[in-house]
């Protein structure tokens, strides 16, 4: 059934707004153009009131889910190309097809650390699609192969490789085509949102430098698969690091002397310099920018990029275990000391302190396996606005599945136990099969916060990080109407794209 104008109005129902409260309110979107409406200004400009009016009977209407990384799902694997492009493309689009049972109306395809020759024709298939019953996939997440030896998890080791000619090494491995400016970056239906990730260790030769030339061209950078220092990793942040992959997975655990990668949450605003600073040709006023004491410590960072490539080459590293979960241990690292930045006054005036310092975003897997709900609970609490979920989910992601033995690749097999997945005879985890919708109501039970604000977290956070905000991951005026009917368990009901019902649950 649709509406003769076009108009629809849901009704009876909570909004999730975008600081993550829930508020009952009604929402107008036009199903024509597929958009979300102001209804006040619809209403006083048309002079019309929606001829379909849709009562969901005081459930959640939420935007629609977004997975920012994900392996594969429903027996098809985007790492995996066996010469026939049609049938990649017939993969892709039975992800797209399936994936919108469970909330999911956006993705970010990713594919794993692959032999160079593979690159450039997998990044080219997966450039954004979309249809008018399907996920959209936004583009693609490039997982390695820039990546450390020592926490490489799943990722195949003979195709590790340093950045030594720096971004021309990531041109030459993903296609220079691959590569281009964001706002040059076009899909099928004209939006401007060529969004991309690439998870890379800053420690490896030639990435660091790398850096703001990803950023300039619309490039997520991500810290991942990485044994950073706490210097390190924070150098990378101001040379334009946006997001940490899969936190707490496949990097050092956290330590009280060099929290390292996941002392990013809680940096400490004494060691940067106050907002009120002038800005400099080495303030950290650019984002692209190192802090003022950076360059005093140059020489000391690149020694230790160095002695990071000795001590974890090849021969030091241990058995590969899992896609994320990593239980190996970190090679030994020497902190690298700094003065504290004098800021003079302290802060006279309660509540949060103004930092220059801007936090990543961070991606957290919520299935109770890949990390324990206190740890869920204790990055949420330290920097909530950085929080995206994910499922990292591997080709057998079907809600559908039964438990049991099944197929993977290279003649291995998974066994699949409820939400855990580990490679058959071993206990090594093998990437997850939790859906989208499940880390949502995992993650409010983990964490304590409200429906509304877990549901942020696969929503706004996502479009934030990668920049769409003002198009998906929102209920604003204008934004697409992607949408999914939770009841009030975090349960998926239906599901729209563009303003069309695409999935009801039976």
């Amino acid at each position: 059934m649709s509406s003769l104008n076009g108009l629809v109005c849901f009704t009876n129902c909570l909004l999730p707004l975008e600081d993550g409260s829930l508020v009952e309110r009604d929402l107008w979107i036009d199903e024509r153009r597929g958009v979300i409406l102001d209804s006040q200004k619809t209403f006083f400009l048309r002079r019309e009131r929606p001829d379909r009016v849709i009562d969901l009977g005081g459930n959640v209407l939420s935007p629609g889910l977004m997975d920012i990384q994900i392996n594969g799902a429903y027996g098809f694997d985007f790492s995996v190309y066996d010469g026939d492009d049609e049938a990649y493309r017939a993969g892709m689009r039975h992800v797209a097809e399936k994936i919108i049972e469970t909330g999911v109306t956006s993705l970010v395809p990713t594919i794993i650390t692959q032999e160079k020759s593979l690159y450039p024709k997998l990044l080219h298939l997966l450039r954004p699609f979309a249809s008018p019953t399907t996920a959209t996939l936004l583009g693609w997440h490039a997982e390695g192969p820039f990546i450390q030896m020592a926490k490489r998890g799943a990722h195949a080791p003979q195709f590790l490789v340093p950045a030594r000619e720096r971004f021309a090494s990531f041109e030459e491995l993903y296609g220079a085509q691959n590569l281009v400016d964001q706002e040059d970056w076009l899909m099928a239906e004209g939006d401007d949102v060529g969004v991309r990730v690439v998870t890379a260790a800053p420690e490896i030769e030639g990435v660091m430098s790398s850096i703001p030339e990803l950023v300039k061209r619309g490039i997520v950078y991500s810290i991942g698969h990485s044994i950073a220092t706490t210097d390190i990793a924070t150098h990378a942040v101001y040379q334009g690091a946006r997001l940490i992959t899969h936190l707490f997975n496949a990097m050092p655990q956290l330590h009280h002397r060099d929290p390292s990668i996941i002392g990013l949450l809680g940096a400490s605003p004494s060691l940067y310099p106050p907002a009120s600073t002038p800005a400099s040709p080495a303030s950290p006023a650019s984002p692209t920018s190192a802090p003022p004491h950076a360059h005093a410590r140059q020489v000391s960072l690149s020694k230790r990029l160095a002695q990071l490539q000795v001590e974890t080459g090849p021969a030091a590293a241990p058995k590969a275990t899992s896609e994320a979960f990593d239980d190996q241990q970190t090679p030994p690292q020497t902190p690298i000391l700094r003065a504290l930045a004098s800021t003079g006054e302290l802060n006279l005036r309660k509540g949060k302190p103004t930092e220059s310092f801007e936090r990543p975003f961070y991606e957290l897997i919520v299935d109770g396996i890949h990390s324990h709900p206190s740890s869920v609970r204790l990055a949420y609490s330290s920097y909530p606005e950085g929080c995206i979920l994910i499922t990292d989910a591997m080709k057998i992601l079907d809600p559908h599945l039964h438990d049991g033995v099944h197929e993977w690749r290279d003649g291995k097999r998974f066994v699949k136990e409820g939400d855990k997945l580990y490679l058959e005879g071993t206990d090594t985890l093998a990437g997850s099969v939790v859906t989208l919708d499940k880390c949502v109501r995992n993650f409010s039970r983990f964490t304590g916060c409200s429906l509304g604000e877990a549901i942020k977290c696969a929503t706004f956070n996502p479009a934030r990080c990668l920049g769409i905000e003002n198009k998906k991951g929102t209920l604003r005026p204008g934004a697409d109407a992607d949408l999914v009917v939770l009841d009030r368990k975090g349960n998926a009901l239906s599901t729209w794209v563009k303003g069309k019902e695409v999935w009801k649950k039976n």
